[in-house]
């Protein structure tokens, strides 16, 4: 089950926060990621994220909302959408969510 969240801007906009299992192979199978959305409500923002291909993202709640660094993160990336393993690992850095969707590239052998 996903964890998540929202806030509301000052300007009514939304940023949300959700928590899902990982998509991706190089994140690993076991390592939960954090998504932020910034959108104009919760509904456009879950729309974006099935629109990347994540058909069975919900937001039950607000159980987990964005903290003011997640926000600030979003609000400064121009495509308004960012993911990272789990928060516990605040050393780690944003990228933005096409590093988590795309498929891994096999090396070139030279």
């Amino acid at each position: 089950m996903a964890g998540g969240g929202f806030s509301t801007l000052p300007n009514g906009r939304v940023v949300v926060a959700i928590t899902l299992p990982s998509p991706a192979e190089g994140v690993g199978p076991d390592t939960p990621v954090r998504v932020l959305v910034h959108a104009a409500n919760r509904a456009r923002a879950l729309t974006r994220l099935r629109n990347l291909g994540l058909r069975a993202v919900y937001l039950r709640g607000n159980a987990e909302p964005p903290s003011p660094d997640e926000i600030t993160a979003v609000l400064h990336h121009p495509d308004g959408l960012l993911w990272r393993a789990r928060p516990e690992r605040a050393l780690e850095l944003w990228h933005p969510i096409q590093a988590l969707l795309r498929p891994a590239l096999p090396a070139r052998q030279g």
